[in-house]
Protein backbone atom coordinates (compact mmCIF):
# COMPACT_ATOMS: atom_id res chain seq x y z
CA UNK A 1 0.00 0.00 0.00
CA UNK A 2 1.19 3.45 -0.93
CA UNK A 3 0.25 5.97 0.95
CA UNK A 4 -1.10 9.72 -0.83
CA UNK A 5 1.87 11.41 1.00
CA UNK A 6 4.51 8.88 0.23
CA UNK A 7 7.58 9.79 -2.02
CA UNK A 8 10.16 6.98 -3.32
CA UNK A 9 13.04 6.13 -0.98
CA UNK A 10 15.79 8.36 -2.81
CA UNK A 11 13.36 10.98 -4.35
CA UNK A 12 13.96 14.67 -3.26
CA UNK A 13 11.42 17.47 -1.30
CA UNK A 14 12.38 20.78 -0.33
CA UNK A 15 10.30 23.30 1.10
CA UNK A 16 10.54 26.77 3.11
CA UNK A 17 14.02 27.19 4.55
CA UNK A 18 15.76 24.28 2.87
CA UNK A 19 14.50 25.36 -1.08
CA UNK A 20 15.91 28.82 -0.07
CA UNK A 21 19.22 27.39 1.08
CA UNK A 22 19.61 25.35 -1.80
CA UNK A 23 19.03 28.02 -4.22
CA UNK A 24 21.30 30.38 -2.02
CA UNK A 25 23.68 27.58 -2.45
CA UNK A 26 23.03 27.78 -6.85
CA UNK A 27 22.81 31.12 -6.61
CA UNK A 28 26.72 31.24 -5.28
CA UNK A 29 27.76 28.74 -7.30
CA UNK A 30 26.57 30.32 -10.89
CA UNK A 31 28.20 34.25 -9.77
CA UNK A 32 31.52 32.42 -9.15
CA UNK A 33 31.45 30.15 -12.30
CA UNK A 34 29.78 33.14 -14.71
CA UNK A 35 32.88 35.70 -13.31
CA UNK A 36 34.76 32.79 -14.14
CA UNK A 37 33.63 32.61 -17.85
CA UNK A 38 31.56 29.75 -18.00
CA UNK A 39 28.57 29.66 -19.74
CA UNK A 40 25.50 27.05 -18.74
CA UNK A 41 24.30 24.18 -20.40
CA UNK A 42 21.10 22.06 -19.08
CA UNK A 43 21.31 18.82 -20.65
CA UNK A 44 18.14 16.25 -21.84
CA UNK A 45 17.42 14.05 -18.70
CA UNK A 46 17.41 11.21 -21.43
CA UNK A 47 20.38 9.61 -22.73
CA UNK A 48 21.64 7.22 -24.92
CA UNK A 49 25.05 7.07 -23.95
CA UNK A 50 25.06 7.03 -20.24
CA UNK A 51 25.64 2.78 -20.42
CA UNK A 52 29.13 3.67 -22.20
CA UNK A 53 30.31 5.02 -19.25
CA UNK A 54 28.52 3.98 -15.56
CA UNK A 55 30.02 0.88 -13.83
CA UNK A 56 28.15 -0.73 -12.16
CA UNK A 57 25.36 -0.12 -15.32
CA UNK A 58 22.41 -1.97 -12.83
CA UNK A 59 22.83 1.49 -11.06
CA UNK A 60 21.31 2.95 -14.68
CA UNK A 61 17.34 3.52 -14.84
CA UNK A 62 17.23 2.08 -18.17
CA UNK A 63 13.72 2.13 -20.69
CA UNK A 64 13.57 2.05 -24.96
CA UNK A 65 12.50 4.53 -27.48
CA UNK A 66 9.66 4.31 -29.48
CA UNK A 67 12.25 2.77 -32.36
CA UNK A 68 12.82 0.00 -29.16
CA UNK A 69 16.34 1.55 -29.02
CA UNK A 70 18.52 1.33 -25.24
CA UNK A 71 17.60 4.58 -23.17
CA UNK A 72 18.59 5.52 -19.74
CA UNK A 73 17.75 8.47 -17.35
CA UNK A 74 20.98 10.71 -17.10
CA UNK A 75 23.12 9.33 -14.36
CA UNK A 76 26.44 11.24 -14.81
CA UNK A 77 26.23 14.73 -16.09
CA UNK A 78 29.68 14.78 -17.30
CA UNK A 79 29.67 12.37 -20.25
CA UNK A 80 26.56 14.43 -21.77
CA UNK A 81 28.06 17.50 -21.12
CA UNK A 82 31.19 17.10 -23.28
CA UNK A 83 28.92 14.48 -26.22
CA UNK A 84 26.84 17.17 -26.63
CA UNK A 85 29.31 20.20 -27.01
CA UNK A 86 31.66 18.58 -28.84
CA UNK A 87 29.35 16.55 -31.25
CA UNK A 88 26.00 18.50 -31.18
CA UNK A 89 27.03 21.85 -30.84
CA UNK A 90 30.39 22.21 -31.71
CA UNK A 91 29.39 24.19 -35.24
CA UNK A 92 27.58 26.91 -33.21
CA UNK A 93 29.79 27.16 -30.32
CA UNK A 94 33.47 27.46 -29.66
CA UNK A 95 33.28 27.98 -25.81
CA UNK A 96 34.83 25.28 -23.80
CA UNK A 97 33.91 26.13 -20.11
CA UNK A 98 30.54 24.92 -19.21
CA UNK A 99 28.48 24.56 -16.20
CA UNK A 100 25.26 22.78 -14.99
CA UNK A 101 23.35 23.00 -12.17
CA UNK A 102 20.69 19.94 -12.50
CA UNK A 103 20.07 16.40 -10.52
CA UNK A 104 21.28 12.63 -11.64
CA UNK A 105 19.03 9.77 -11.14
CA UNK A 106 19.85 6.25 -10.19
CA UNK A 107 18.19 3.10 -9.78
CA UNK A 108 15.68 2.20 -8.30
CA UNK A 109 14.80 5.66 -7.34
CA UNK A 110 17.05 7.75 -6.50
CA UNK A 111 18.10 11.15 -7.17
CA UNK A 112 21.02 14.11 -6.51
CA UNK A 113 21.05 17.69 -7.12
CA UNK A 114 24.18 18.30 -8.67
CA UNK A 115 26.36 22.10 -9.91
CA UNK A 116 29.23 20.98 -11.61
CA UNK A 117 31.46 22.77 -14.55
CA UNK A 118 33.79 21.04 -17.39
CA UNK A 119 36.08 22.60 -19.10
CA UNK A 120 36.96 21.11 -22.80
CA UNK A 121 40.49 22.27 -23.18
CA UNK A 122 43.28 20.50 -21.42
CA UNK A 123 43.99 19.47 -17.59
CA UNK A 124 43.01 22.57 -15.59
CA UNK A 125 42.48 20.62 -11.97
CA UNK A 126 44.73 23.29 -10.24
CA UNK A 127 42.17 26.09 -11.31
CA UNK A 128 38.53 23.92 -10.40
CA UNK A 129 40.20 23.54 -6.90
CA UNK A 130 40.65 26.90 -6.85
CA UNK A 131 36.98 28.01 -7.86
CA UNK A 132 35.41 25.13 -5.53
CA UNK A 133 37.17 26.44 -2.52
CA UNK A 134 36.12 29.65 -3.58
CA UNK A 135 32.45 28.40 -3.94
CA UNK A 136 32.90 27.12 -0.20
CA UNK A 137 34.21 30.11 1.09
CA UNK A 138 31.48 32.33 -0.03
CA UNK A 139 29.23 30.13 1.80
CA UNK A 140 31.51 29.93 4.90
CA UNK A 141 32.38 25.77 5.01
CA UNK A 142 36.09 24.47 4.74
CA UNK A 143 35.29 20.55 4.12
CA UNK A 144 38.54 18.45 4.18
CA UNK A 145 40.41 17.79 0.94
CA UNK A 146 41.58 14.67 -0.70
CA UNK A 147 43.69 14.28 -3.18
CA UNK A 148 44.60 11.57 -5.22
CA UNK A 149 46.03 10.59 -8.97
CA UNK A 150 44.47 7.90 -10.76
CA UNK A 151 47.83 7.07 -12.53
CA UNK A 152 49.34 5.69 -9.45
CA UNK A 153 47.09 2.81 -9.30
CA UNK A 154 47.36 1.87 -12.99
CA UNK A 155 50.78 2.36 -13.28
CA UNK A 156 51.36 -0.33 -9.65
CA UNK A 157 49.12 -2.35 -11.44
CA UNK A 158 51.05 -2.71 -14.45
CA UNK A 159 54.54 -2.65 -13.13
CA UNK A 160 53.56 -5.28 -10.58
CA UNK A 161 51.22 -7.37 -13.05
CA UNK A 162 48.65 -7.10 -10.61
CA UNK A 163 44.09 -6.84 -11.17
CA UNK A 164 43.24 -3.25 -11.03
CA UNK A 165 40.40 -4.68 -9.06
CA UNK A 166 42.05 -4.49 -6.28
CA UNK A 167 42.28 -1.03 -6.27
CA UNK A 168 38.79 -0.30 -6.91
CA UNK A 169 37.73 -2.58 -4.08
CA UNK A 170 40.38 -1.12 -1.77
CA UNK A 171 41.59 -4.66 -1.07
CA UNK A 172 43.99 -3.91 1.28
CA UNK A 173 45.04 -7.46 2.20
CA UNK A 174 45.33 -8.37 -1.76
CA UNK A 175 47.64 -5.57 -2.73
CA UNK A 176 49.83 -5.81 -0.05
CA UNK A 177 50.48 -9.83 -0.69
CA UNK A 178 53.35 -10.26 -1.83
CA UNK A 179 54.38 -6.72 -2.15
CA UNK A 180 57.70 -4.78 -2.28
CA UNK A 181 58.16 -2.50 0.72
CA UNK A 182 57.36 0.43 -1.07
CA UNK A 183 53.77 -0.49 -2.29
CA UNK A 184 52.67 -0.72 1.99
CA UNK A 185 54.69 3.06 2.59
CA UNK A 186 52.97 4.75 -0.61
CA UNK A 187 49.44 2.95 0.35
CA UNK A 188 49.92 4.78 3.63
CA UNK A 189 51.11 8.12 2.65
CA UNK A 190 48.83 11.05 3.91
CA UNK A 191 50.81 13.59 3.81
CA UNK A 192 52.80 16.33 1.61
CA UNK A 193 55.84 15.84 3.55
CA UNK A 194 55.76 12.39 3.70
CA UNK A 195 56.28 11.85 -0.10
CA UNK A 196 59.92 13.26 -0.44
CA UNK A 197 60.60 9.85 2.27
CA UNK A 198 60.09 7.76 -1.09
CA UNK A 199 62.43 9.80 -3.40
CA UNK A 200 64.78 7.49 -5.29
CA UNK A 201 62.35 4.21 -3.72
CA UNK A 202 59.63 4.34 -6.33
CA UNK A 203 59.39 3.04 -10.10
CA UNK A 204 60.48 6.24 -11.92
CA UNK A 205 57.10 6.72 -13.36
CA UNK A 206 54.69 6.11 -10.51
CA UNK A 207 57.46 8.64 -8.38
CA UNK A 208 57.02 11.16 -11.18
CA UNK A 209 53.13 10.94 -10.78
CA UNK A 210 53.23 10.79 -6.84
CA UNK A 211 55.46 14.16 -7.09
CA UNK A 212 52.75 15.73 -9.16
CA UNK A 213 50.40 15.22 -6.67
CA UNK A 214 52.91 17.17 -4.71
CA UNK A 215 52.85 19.78 -6.73
CA UNK A 216 49.01 20.13 -6.69
CA UNK A 217 48.58 20.10 -3.20
CA UNK A 218 51.38 22.71 -2.51
CA UNK A 219 50.39 24.87 -5.21
CA UNK A 220 46.66 25.41 -4.06
CA UNK A 221 48.06 26.34 -0.35
CA UNK A 222 44.58 24.68 1.09
CA UNK A 223 44.46 24.14 5.05
CA UNK A 224 43.17 20.44 5.49
CA UNK A 225 44.42 18.12 2.66
CA UNK A 226 44.68 14.54 3.11
CA UNK A 227 46.60 12.58 -0.18
CA UNK A 228 45.23 8.82 -1.23
CA UNK A 229 48.11 8.04 -4.12
CA UNK A 230 46.68 4.42 -4.61
CA UNK A 231 42.94 5.59 -4.83
CA UNK A 232 41.22 4.66 -7.76
CA UNK A 233 37.89 6.38 -9.01
CA UNK A 234 35.32 4.43 -10.48
CA UNK A 235 34.56 6.89 -13.14
CA UNK A 236 35.37 5.46 -16.41
CA UNK A 237 36.89 9.09 -17.90
CA UNK A 238 39.26 9.91 -14.92
CA UNK A 239 42.49 9.16 -15.96
CA UNK A 240 45.12 11.77 -13.92
CA UNK A 241 44.71 13.69 -10.88
CA UNK A 242 41.39 13.62 -8.70
CA UNK A 243 40.06 15.29 -5.81
CA UNK A 244 37.14 14.78 -3.63
CA UNK A 245 35.73 17.58 -0.58
CA UNK A 246 34.43 15.45 2.20
CA UNK A 247 32.96 16.24 5.65
CA UNK A 248 32.82 13.65 7.84
CA UNK A 249 31.48 10.69 5.56
CA UNK A 250 29.81 12.58 2.90
CA UNK A 251 31.15 14.02 0.22
CA UNK A 252 30.64 17.37 -1.33
CA UNK A 253 32.40 18.21 -4.22
CA UNK A 254 34.45 15.71 -7.12
CA UNK A 255 36.56 15.86 -9.86
CA UNK A 256 39.55 15.83 -11.78
CA UNK A 257 40.94 16.07 -15.09
CA UNK A 258 39.19 13.11 -17.74
CA UNK A 259 39.57 12.03 -21.32
CA UNK A 260 36.15 12.24 -23.03
CA UNK A 261 35.67 12.49 -27.00
CA UNK A 262 39.26 12.33 -27.30
CA UNK A 263 39.81 15.11 -25.56
CA UNK A 264 41.56 16.20 -22.47
CA UNK A 265 39.74 17.70 -20.28
CA UNK A 266 38.66 18.83 -16.45
CA UNK A 267 35.69 19.06 -14.34
CA UNK A 268 34.15 19.24 -11.11
CA UNK A 269 30.66 18.52 -9.59
CA UNK A 270 29.18 19.99 -5.98
CA UNK A 271 26.67 17.53 -4.35
CA UNK A 272 23.98 20.29 -3.09
CA UNK A 273 21.79 17.88 -0.60
CA UNK A 274 25.29 16.99 1.12
CA UNK A 275 26.11 20.86 1.30
CA UNK A 276 22.80 21.56 2.36
CA UNK A 277 22.82 19.02 5.24
CA UNK A 278 26.73 20.54 6.28
CA UNK A 279 25.31 24.27 6.00
CA UNK A 280 22.14 23.00 8.53
CA UNK A 281 24.88 20.75 10.98
CA UNK A 282 26.15 24.60 11.02
CA UNK A 283 23.18 26.61 12.10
Amino acid sequence: MVYEHEIPKGARLYFAKEARLKRHIESVASEVLYKKGFEEIVTPHFSYHQHHFIEPKSELIRLQDEKNRELSIRADSTVDVVRLVTKRLGRSTEHKKWFYIQPVFRYPSSEYYQIGAEVLEGKQSLENLKIVTQIFKHLGIAPKLMLANIKIPSLVAEHLGIDLELFKRLDIDGLLEGAPAWLERLLFVQHVHEIDALAGELPEAIEAELFKLKELALALEYEEILLAPLFYAKMRYYKDLFFRFFYDNATLATGGDYEAEGLDASGFALYTDEIISMLQKGD
